[in-house]
Parts: C-alpha cells; structure tokens; sequence
C-alpha cells in the first residue's frame, strides 16, 4: 500500500510538472480575424493571382502562331483590372476604384505592346515601351500610398517593378521556348503577387478596421 501511494504521488507530481512545462511554452493566441476580413483578404489574393495567371495566358496566346483566343483572353484579362478596382470602392468610393482601374489597364495596354514588339524583335521600342511601364508602376505606387498612409511608396514601387521584371521573364522564356524556366517565373509571379496582395489588403483593413469587425 505504501509503495503504491509514493507512486501515485510521483505519478502527480510529474503530471504537474509537465501541465506547468505545457503552461510556460503555450504560445500566445492570436487575435482572430473576423469573417468580414478573411473574404477580403481571400477574394483581393484571388484576383491579383488571376492577373498574373491572365497575363501568362495572353503571353501565350499572343505569342503562339497557331492560336486565336487572344482577343478573348485580353477581354478577360482587361476585367480583372475592373475587378480589382471595384475591390476597393466599398472602403475607397467610387472614383477611386475606378481610378486604380484605369491605372491596371494602362498596364496591360502597355504590356501588350511590348509582347508585339519583342515579338517582332523591335529592341528600341521594347525599351521605349518599359520606360512607360514603370512610370505606370510608378503612378500605381503613388495613387495607392496616396489612398492609405500604412502603405510606403517605396515599399510599393519596389513591389510593382519587381512584379513587371517577373512578367517579362515570363515573356523572354516564351519568345525563347525555355519552359522550364517559364515555369519558374510564373510560380515566382505569382508567390510575388500574392505577397503584394496582401500587403495592400492588410493596410486596407488596419486603415479602415471598423469596415472589417464581423
């Protein structure tokens, strides 16, 4: 009997200890996101990775002799800038949605000359025309640092060029036939995206944090 109760209380003893160990290590939880939060962030992430996706995909088509969706594809694609832009007119109104619309698809305008002149093999053109891609970029970064102060111009610049870089890798890789490395700019593309999209999306929600509560 004696030796069962010094193992019962040894027993304890260790379950203590351990509860106490479990106690000292807990991390600390978060604070849940309400739903409200989660389908924007969701639904902002799902269309910046189906601007990357729609860009591969004219890439493709404008760049295959054989192909004849291009027209439909760049109808899709011009959409999801509108998509983009009517993302943010519930906390931003109206105009600003539309503004940051007509910013996206001067974008694409532009990257669609620029797929026609390296296609061609136009090299002066295709310089001239990056030169108005990332002053596009750059008109991007300062309408949306402009629209909220928890987002840095710089931040964003540097986020934008990098973007238009990946895209162009992925148009170097199609021009030249190297899929494999087509493959990586695109999954690269669209880790980027996604990384950019949510850092909009996290300053829209701490901007307007009463928009977000349920």
């Amino acid at each position: 009997m004696r030796k069962l109760l010094v193992m019962s209380f040894i027993f304890i003893s260790l379950l203590s200890m351990l509860a106490g160990t479990s106690s000292a290590y807990a991390k600390p939880q978060d604070q849940c996101m309400s739903q409200s939060q989660v389908n924007f962030e969701n639904e902002f992430r799902r269309l910046w990775i189906d601007h990357v996706l729609w860009t591969s995909n004219y890439i493709t088509s404008a760049t295959t002799a054989e192909a004849e969706d291009q027209q439909q594809v760049l109808t899709r694609l011009l959409k999801n800038q509108e998509d983009i832009g009517n993302a943010i007119k519930p906390v931003y109104g109206e105009e600003a949605g539309n503004k940051l619309t007509s910013l996206l698809k001067e974008h694409i305008e532009i990257a669609g000359k620029i797929v026609d002149a390296a296609k061609s093999g136009n090299t002066n053109l295709v310089n001239q025309l990056n030169k108005e891609w990332y002053r596009n970029a750059d008109d991007l970064a300062v309408f949306l640092s402009s629209a909220n102060p928890n987002l840095k111009k710089e931040d964003l610049k540097k986020m934008l060029d990098m973007h238009l870089q990946l895209v162009t890798n992925d148009l170097t890789a199609s021009l030249t036939k190297d899929w494999d490395a087509r493959i990586a700019s695109i999954d690269e593309g669209i880790s980027h995206i996604i990384l950019m999209a949510d850092t909009i999306s996290d300053a829209v929600v701490k901007q307007f944090p009463d928009q977000f509560k349920k």
